[in-house]
């Protein structure tokens, strides 16, 4: 399906053994953790998962992932505050997508890891098995 899940490709050189790293600010650490908290939502999660996969509006998005549309819409408002998707107007309707390639990787990097242990690393079957993600290993840590 996607280049790269489940790998670093395209982070070479970003990530590396013996790449040192600055700290980052407080501000940004919280920033950061803020938008982790977001994605910690397996809803919100499912739903940059299926906007890393193509833009979609509200009814398109709640059809793909099984929510009611004004959870859905929600879901949307608080990624969208937090700049992790966008919105644009086409018509009367509201396309949403993500526009950052860095979340798009962190999410199918995340996802596809998890998957890649469930299916033996035979790659990232759909978001049927990704949907299964929530009862693995990262249960209870928090996560």
């Amino acid at each position: 399906m996607a280049a790269g899940v489940g790998s670093a490709e395209g982070l070479e050189g970003s990530f590396g053994e013996g790449f040192d790293f600055d700290d980052p600010s407080p501000e940004v650490l919280t920033e950061a953790a803020a938008a982790f908290g977001l994605l910690a939502s397996s809803a919100r999660l499912h739903l940059v998962w299926a906007l890393s996969q193509g833009e979609s509006d509200v009814s398109g998005l709640a059809e793909r992932v099984g929510g009611a549309l004004p959870a859905i819409s929600q879901h949307l408002a608080k990624l969208k505050l937090a700049g992790l998707v966008r919105s644009r107007r086409e018509g009367r309707r509201v396309v949403y997508l993500v526009d950052d390639p860095h979340v798009v990787t962190i999410v199918r990097l995340m996802v596809g890891q998890l998957v890649d242990r469930r299916t033996g690393a035979e790659g990232l079957p759909g978001v049927a098995s990704a949907s299964r993600v929530g009862s693995g290993r990262l249960r209870g840590l928090g996560a």
